[in-house]
């Protein structure tokens, strides 16, 4: 059965209610700000908190993630977009609409058949590569709001660079002075009390400025006129040839939003003690992507730095989520006036301190101290997202970590293991010179799944194990199947080839620690006419103890094909069982 707002009950409804509060402060700001990145109407970003949060809240698993759009996505709205139309027209919001149903379907399609193990393709490095270059692209645009320079937001990273250098001669200084003010009160704010919604201060003191001091007739620009009224059922009226051109920039929104928010939404149910369902989630994304792009919105995302404020104000319900989509609806019904002269120095001095830990600079730090290669790939996810776009970006990213998977699975350990005298012990890692595991016999494992892109490591690590055993009077060999999850058609041919290596040495093969699956499998494919023993310990002492015999009579055979159907599944890792 499912549960509506889990984790709410009467002795938090205040806590969670005053957190709805200030995730409002947080939120209308900060989407107006992602609406202006995007290319879109104030109205675009704030509809995306009224009816999406609200479906999102009712039907996710997750008790805690802010679903929203964020920077990543309002700037792959409008890298994507902007060749298809011009920003800030109808035609423009029509594409932004169409895009995010068709997010929804995708987001839908991934529910039903359970696809959001996809997003684990998109690694820790590939990720804050790719948002770290989108980062970078926004804070350009935001750089120059800051000035009161004019660029063309929708150009490429290297030309809106240019266009913010060359227009350095022509800053406003008054945009510059309530620029520099904004970020001084946020970043000081942030240190002083962490709870206050600075952000909501920043637009409410710097629009009463700019309404007292006139700043405005000195070139400070302003958000101007903003409709009122809820937001109404729309559809976009798009050729059949547009809706086909916008399903590519929305399977890459799809993807990012999977990465990050399952990912995020697993870390605060491991924190907090509660389960989440992970397809139920991608179903809750797709209906909240619906309901945004029939009510005016945009593409809805996670939004990690909302859901860790509401971490730390105590929440742990959806419940702040409504909260604010009330508040905001309140908002554009009664209160678009009071948005008229909020400066748009202020709210690119909001997204700028909002974006910039976003560059990953910490992250990138730390993934140069610990693993190089993990830095390069990070490195050309974030350049391939800056320069050549974020579509081409994603695709970079989707192909490098393939790329990253198929190195490490074409590459896996294949060690010869040793014992000690301790039979609570287990086998461990030799060195490179191990050549036996116990007198006359090898013990050897590898250690990944045995298909066709490691299955000529199997061969070869075998037949060097065969020539190494020639001086040690190796009569046996047991395969260590303990991490050997699966076995394909190429990985059977070279199981094939290897156990007629063995068995033209003179030596007899067996198995060891194979699972309840692999065993079937090795049935089926006419592999498992050789002993199996339960443990790797289990095998040496048979072997050790035993006169030399042929495969199909070995000593102690019967025995450990009783022992390991029932045990086998119950073996734990290298680490921990002989």
């Amino acid at each position: 059965m499912i549960k509506i707002l889990p984790g709410l009950h009467v002795r938090n409804l205040g806590r969670e209610a005053l957190a709805g509060v200030t995730l409002l402060a947080i939120a209308v700001p900060l989407n107006i700000g992602y609406a202006q990145i995007a290319g879109l109407p104030p109205t675009a970003g704030l509809y995306s908190l009224i009816l999406p949060g609200i479906v999102y809240a009712l039907v996710a698993s997750t008790r805690q993630m802010v679903a929203s759009p964020d920077a990543a996505a309002a700037a792959l709205v409008a890298s994507s977009l902007g060749g298809l139309a011009a920003a800030g027209g109808h035609d423009y919001l029509q594409l932004a609409l169409a895009q995010a149903i068709i997010g929804a379907g995708f987001f839908g399609l991934c529910a039903l058949f359970k696809l959001g193990f996809l997003a684990n393709f998109l690694s820790e490095p590939i990720l804050v590569g790719f948002v770290g270059g989108l980062a970078l692209d926004i804070l350009v645009s935001q750089a120059a709001k800051m000035l009161g320079i004019s660029i063309n937001s929708g150009d490429e990273f290297l030309a809106k660079a240019g266009e913010l250098l060359s227009g350095l001669v022509k800053t406003n200084l008054w945009s510059l002075v309530i620029a520099a003010a904004a970020v001084a009160i946020l970043i000081g704010g942030r240190i002083i009390a962490k709870r206050v919604p600075w952000a909501l201060i920043v637009l409410v003191v710097s629009t009463i400025f700019v309404v007292v001091s006139g700043v405005e007739q000195a070139g400070v620009k302003v958000l101007g006129k903003i409709d009122s009224g809820p937001p109404v059922l729309t559809w976009p009226q798009l050729s059949w040839g547009t809706w086909l051109q916008l399903a590519p920039s929305a399977a890459a929104l799809t993807l990012v939003a999977m990465a990050e928010g399952l990912l995020v939404a697993k870390r605060y149910g491991q924190k907090h003690g509660y389960t989440t369902n992970p397809n139920r989630d991608l179903l809750a994304f797709g209906a909240a992507n619906l309901a945004s792009g029939a009510t005016g919105g945009f593409t809805i995302g996670s939004s990690t730095s909302r859901t860790a404020a509401m971490d730390q104000a105590g929440s742990r319900t959806q419940v702040p989520t409504i909260v604010a989509a009330i508040g905001t609806l309140l908002l554009v019904m009664f209160g678009t006036a009071l948005l008229e002269h909020v400066p748009s120095p202020a709210i690119g001095a909001i997204v700028a301190v909002a974006v910039v830990p976003l560059l990953g600079i910490g992250d990138f730090a730390r993934l140069w101290r610990e693993r190089k290669f993990e830095f390069a790939v990070g490195a050309v996810c974030f350049l391939g997202a800056l320069l050549l776009g974020p579509i081409v970006g994603i695709l970079i990213a989707f192909f490098l970590s393939l790329i990253n998977l198929a190195r490490r699975a074409a590459n896996p350990p294949v060690d010869v293991l040793t014992l000690n005298d301790s039979p609570t012990d287990a086998a461990v890692a030799g060195g490179a010179d191990t050549a036996t595991t116990a007198p006359g016999v090898v013990v050897l494992r590898f250690a990944a799944p045995l298909f066709f892109a490691n299955s000529s490591v199997f061969t070869d690590r075998v037949t060097e194990v065969l020539a190494a055993g020639k001086a040690h009077d190796v009569r046996h060999l047991v395969l260590d199947c303990e991490a050997i999850t699966d076995i394909d058609v190429t990985g059977a041919k070279s199981f094939r080839t290897a156990a007629d290596a063995v068995r033209s040495a003179g030596v007899t093969l067996h198995l060891s620690r194979a699972r309840r699956d692999l065993q079937r499998q090795l049935t089926e494919l006419g592999l498992l006419g050789i002993d199996v023993y339960a443990t790797n310990r289990a095998a040496v002492v048979a072997l050790t103890t035993a006169p030399v015999a042929s495969a199909q009579t070995s000593p102690g055979r019967d025995e450990a094909r009783r022992q390991a159907p029932d045990q086998a599944d119950d073996q734990a890792t290298e680490g921990t069982t002989p």
